[in-house]
């Protein structure tokens, strides 16, 4: 089976966190993947939403051994009155080669809700059904997970708390959140992945929250298509813009660039390599 990492000498960033299936619809991905090789973003894990791209990542990342690595997983703004039917095969996907290298992205969102009020509260019982159902795979698989929280940060917790996952291998993506929400991530023993948003003029409080995270557990990422970095802001975002996110953030932190990408790319490939590691001794 070919390496699914690059070797240590091979040194560049790893984008934690994007989604490809727009430019993969769209015949861009080579365009997508020469920019980011310009940019020294040399791997990525495209992120599963729904069952819409969960195999077209399986065979993404199949295509492209150590560059490509995938989740899976039901991400709050797919789940509706069907959502136990939308996961029936996730499991699935950890039977073969090839699974995904973490569960997710998967969480609670009220930030998006109906505006009425049974319509709402519907939604963010559907919600947190979903989430305690993903959260007992992820235990039963003892594999990494990505989790999307927007507006029910204490809910999340409280969830997480209550199903027994392991919370050293939890990672909040695109944290937003203050100082006191990483703190409790970080006694848990998780971890927050930042983004674009940290470049964000205004986003003061959230760097402060950034700086009181240990070097050990950082991990960058684009969430391309959305939140292109300052000086991007506005348009498209792509993997290749991570190198804007971690020239701000090493400099936030005030440390070399160069060693802020080895830190960050060890960080991101031993967060999720656990899993693989697993899947390769099974086979």
């Amino acid at each position: 089976m070919a390496n699914l990492f690059l070797l240590v000498e091979d040194m560049s960033w790893f984008d934690s966190h994007c989604h490809l299936q727009s430019f993969l619809k769209k015949g861009e991905l080579e365009d997508i993947f020469l920019r980011a090789s310009d940019a020294e973003v040399s791997q990525m894990l495209t992120v599963g939403t729904s069952p819409e791209d969960w195999a077209d990542y399986q065979i993404l990342a199949r295509s492209y051994p150590g560059q490509i690595i995938y989740s899976a997983g039901l991400h709050p703004g797919y789940v509706e009155a069907d959502w136990a039917m939308k996961i029936e095969g996730l499991q699935g996907f950890w039977s073969g080669q090839n699974s995904p290298a973490a569960l997710g992205e998967i969480g609670l969102d009220f930030f998006h809700l109906p505006k009425a009020k049974l319509d709402a509260a519907n939604t963010i019982q559907w919600q947190k059904e979903a989430f305690r159902q993903q959260l007992q795979l992820a235990s039963e698989l003892n594999c990494p997970l990505i989790i999307h929280s927007r507006s029910a940060f204490n809910e999340c917790v409280e969830e997480i708390d209550r199903s027994g996952v392991d919370w050293a291998k939890v990672v909040f993506h695109c944290f937003t959140e203050g100082e006191q929400e990483i703190r409790t991530l970080l006694e848990r023993g998780g971890r927050a992945s930042f983004t674009g948003i940290l470049t964000f003029p205004n986003s003061l409080a959230l760097r402060e929250a950034a700086k009181c995270q240990s070097l050990d557990r950082w991990m960058i990422e684009t969430d391309s298509p959305y939140l292109a970095p300052v000086p991007l802001r506005g348009k498209r975002n792509e993997p290749s813009y991570l190198s804007h996110i971690g020239k701000f953030a090493a400099q936030l932190l005030g440390m070399p660039e160069e060693e802020f990408m080895e830190i960050t790319y060890l960080n991101t490939q031993k967060f999720f390599s656990e899993e693989k590691n697993n899947q390769r001794s099974q086979e």
